[in-house]
């Protein structure tokens, strides 16, 4: 069984973004209204299956302008390097290169 989140930004009435995490094994749907709520949340629905998540699926609906984009693509960038700062190594190993 493949486990598979899908995450997508939307927008609230008064214009502020959110995040709907759902997992696509069981269909639960988070609200998260910030990204360590979202880091949170994913933790937590992962721990459901001992923290093996094979995929995240990125989404936005059409009217996210530009600016959320850009936002959220900076929060992430902050949370993946206290991340690595804890563990001492990269997430994203870079390909080897064959000269």
């Amino acid at each position: 069984m493949s486990v598979i989140f899908t995450s997508t930004i939307k927008m609230a009435d008064d214009q502020t973004w959110y995040i709907e995490l759902k997992d696509m094994v069981d269909q639960r749907v988070e609200i998260c209204k910030d990204m360590d709520e979202y880091a949170q949340k994913v933790e937590d629905l992962g721990s459901d299956y001992g923290g093996n998540i094979d995929t995240v699926n990125w989404y936005k609906d059409e009217n996210v302008p530009v600016y959320v984009m850009d936002e959220i693509r900076l929060e992430m960038a902050k949370h993946q390097a206290e991340i690595e700062e804890q563990r001492g190594e990269a997430l994203v190993k870079q390909p080897v290169s064959r000269n």
